[in-house]
C-alpha cells in the first residue's frame, strides 16, 4: 500500500558529502513524521533523525552539527544532508516514515529498502 524508496547513497571519501532521498508513495491520506535510521555491520539500527510534519526535526547526538534532515510535504519527501563524514559513518540507511492511509486511520509504521553509504579514509 505504501512503498519508500531511498536514493543517493554510495562510496565516498572521508570529509565529503552525501544527499539521501527518500519518496513516500502510494496509498497515502496524511505522513507524520518521517526519519532517517542507520546500521553498521554488527550494530542495531540506530536513530540518526527524524522530521516531524510541521518541521520539527531532532537529531542523534553523535552526529554534532554534521548532518541536515529536511523534507517536501508536497512530494512527501525526505531528505538527509550529509557532511564531513566519517568512516563510521558506514552503514545502511533506512527511510522511515509514519503515514495515515485514510482519515481516521491509525498510524502505520513504513520502512524503506536501505541505501548503503560507504566512507573510506
Amino acid at each position: 500500500q505504501v512503498q519508500l524508496v531511498e536514493s543517493g547513497g554510495g562510496l565516498v571519501q572521508a570529509g565529503g558529502s552525501l544527499r539521501l532521498s527518500c519518496v513516500a508513495s502510494g496509498s497515502i491520506f496524511r505522513v507524520n513524521d518521517m526519519g532517517w535510521y542507520r546500521q553498521a555491520p554488527g550494530k542495531q539500527r540506530e536513530l540518526v533523525a527524524v522530521i516531524t510534519s510541521g518541521g520539527r526535526t531532532n537529531y542523534a547526538d553523535y552526529l554534532k552539527g554534521r548532518f541536515t534532515i529536511s523534507r517536501d510535504n508536497t512530494k512527501n519527501t525526505v531528505y538527509l544532508q550529509m557532511n564531513s563524514l566519517k568512516p563510521e559513518d558506514t552503514a545502511v540507511y533506512y527511510c522511515n516514515a509514519k503515514v495515515l492511509v485514510r482519515r481516521f486511520s491509525s498510524e502505520n509504521d513504513y520502512w524503506g529498502q536501505g541505501t548503503q553509504v560507504t566512507v573510506s579514509s
